[in-house]
């Protein structure tokens, strides 16, 4: 049996792909909520967004060139973005507190995400 201390696969050794998945699970607790009047609407997209992070990083991480791992963590990065200005909608709308540490942790995610990209660009075409 696997012991999840020393993951086998390549995405889930990453900083940023665990702080992803941990970002998924706030928003997760977050937008349960959330009016019921959302649940086809923002929050249905803000969950796909926030799912759509950890995924496309795993996906990346998985390919075997360097240009199409920058491109999944480019598409990561987009949905990062997109998830943000949902917690903003949100947040003016009062279904977030402004204060809440999903700001702070899309933060986290965004920048380290950021420094994986320009690793990879360092490294150049794999």
């Amino acid at each position: 049996m696997e012991n999840r201390e020393s993951p086998k696969r390549p995405h889930q050794r990453l900083e940023v792909w665990q702080d992803a998945m941990t970002l998924v699970e706030m928003v997760y607790t977050c937008s349960s909520r959330f009016p019921d009047s959302e649940r086809f609407g923002l929050t249905a997209q803000i969950r796909r967004a926030a799912i759509s992070v950890p995924s496309n990083i795993a996906e990346g991480a998985a390919r075997r060139s360097t240009p199409e791992y920058q491109r999944f963590l480019s598409i990561a990065c987009g949905s990062l973005s997109e998830l943000d200005t949902q917690f903003q909608i949100a947040t003016r709308l009062g279904f977030v507190d402004s204060t809440s540490a999903i700001d702070g942790h899309i933060d986290q995610v965004f920048a380290k995400l950021t420094a994986l990209m320009h690793a990879l660009d360092k490294r150049g075409v794999g």
